[in-house]
């Protein structure tokens, strides 16, 4: 199946995009995608736990996906 990943701030620039569409499993999770994100060029460092949103919804990792899921990457925000 194929799922979209958004990506903002800090991972946009890491990955030199804004967006990918990635080819999972058809019973991928949020986690596998993740893991699949990692071995991609300049995404090793994600978080072992980022905060994720699919279809505009925070979700957790444990979450199935479906074709045509759009996964955003969240970054940390920094106060002060």
């Amino acid at each position: 199946m194929t799922v979209t990943i958004l990506l903002f701030a800090v991972y946009r620039e890491l990955a030199n995009t804004a967006s990918l569409d990635l080819e999972l499993p058809a019973e991928a999770t949020v986690r596998d995608a993740m893991d699949r994100l990692r071995s991609l060029p300049g995404l090793g460092c994600l978080p072992a736990e980022p905060t994720v949103a699919v279809n505009r919804e925070y979700s957790s990792l444990e979450r199935d996906l479906r074709p045509g899921d759009e996964i955003a990457l969240i970054p940390a925000v920094a106060g002060g």
